[in-house]
């Protein structure tokens, strides 16, 4: 097992099986184009071995499959078959939902029993602002349909001056009454936003912000977490819970315990630092080969994490997943 000096192991993964996207969201990319998925992409058979050498080389327990979109990755299938045969305690997606009504079959054949469905608005208009394609009835739709299934669904939002403020209570209403837990999002200094100061902070939204317009309707109180959960967690008695993942606000750097594997085979051990670590040719490779230069790397992986707290970084978000 790897730890470092403040205590921090690599206990979750994130696995980017495309950097495509079927949205264009404008805190992800800032020119509305969508991102395509990049030459070099690994076909699911190697992603998967990458997961199964990490699980044995790190100590991986859990598995959160991002994108880019995944839903729209043609690895997908492959790559949930293989993972389910992994010794995994628990495996999640990401998804924007739009195809999700689509893909609920496969996710269901293959032990999916959790999703984080990426949802910024209710109104149809502003949907489509933000996310700069799809549609908003079919997304909800496809949530509906995965939690008829018994499907949990915790949803992600990102509040934003300017874009979305109007809808944080509306969103919270809806998701408490439907049975989501809403988790909101503090927007993150990550690709143009690392280098455009002056965009972030116009549209920031931090936790004081959030919670006190969302105790103007509600009464809540907080709950304990896991120890190296990224959200911080409170309870509407008689309602329901939601979350606030504050990496600006109350950075959860020392106890962060993710990797992120990308769709082109590279290890990043932190969103905050622009090193990044080449396995791809590692996983070509046999198990006795392979896992003493993979824990090398994940040594120094592990050294990128920040000390502190999260100081941005130039990387697209969508390249190497939520």
């Amino acid at each position: 097992m790897i730890v470092d000096r403040q205590g921090r192991r690599f206990r979750n993964l994130r696995v980017s099986l495309t950097a495509a996207c079927n949205y264009a969201c404008s805190y992800c990319v800032p020119n509305g184009k969508r991102l395509v998925a990049a030459q070099d992409e690994l076909p699911a058979d190697t992603l998967a071995r990458g997961v199964a050498y990490l699980i044995e080389a790190a100590g991986i327990e859990r598995l959160r499959i991002t994108g880019g979109e995944p839903l729209i990755s043609p690895r997908l299938d492959a790559f949930l078959a293989a993972v389910a045969q992994l010794a995994l305690q628990d495996i999640t997606l990401t998804t924007n939902g739009q195809l999700l009504s689509r893909k609920l079959p496969q996710l269901q054949a293959a032990g999916i029993r959790r999703l984080n469905v990426s949802l910024d608005t209710l109104d149809p208009l502003a949907f489509r602002r933000i996310a700069r394609g799809g549609d908003l009835a079919t997304v909800l739709a496809g949530m509906q349909q995965a939690r008829a299934l018994g499907m949990q669904i915790k949803v992600n939002m990102v509040p934003m001056r300017g874009q979305n403020l109007d809808q944080v209570l509306p969103l919270l209403d809806y998701c408490l009454e439907q049975g989501f837990e809403l988790r909101f999002i503090e927007l993150m200094r990550m690709g143009h936003l690392a280098r455009d100061h002056n965009a972030f902070v116009q549209q920031f939204v931090g936790l004081d912000s959030l919670l006190e317009l969302i105790g103007q309707a509600h009464a809540y109180q907080q709950v304990d977490a896991p120890l190296d959960a990224t959200a911080l967690r409170y309870q509407i008695p008689g309602r329901g819970h939601f979350g606030v993942i504050a990496n600006e606000s109350v950075p959860f750097c020392r106890t962060c315990s993710r990797l992120r594997l990308s769709s082109t085979g590279w290890l990043h051990g932190c969103l905050s630092s622009n090193n990044r670590h080449y396995v791809g040719d590692l996983l070509a490779k046999p198990r006795h080969e392979a896992l003493p230069a993979l824990q090398r790397l994940l040594v120094k992986a592990l050294a990128d994490k920040q000390e502190l707290a999260f100081s941005g970084g130039v990387t697209v978000m969508k390249v190497i997943g939520g």
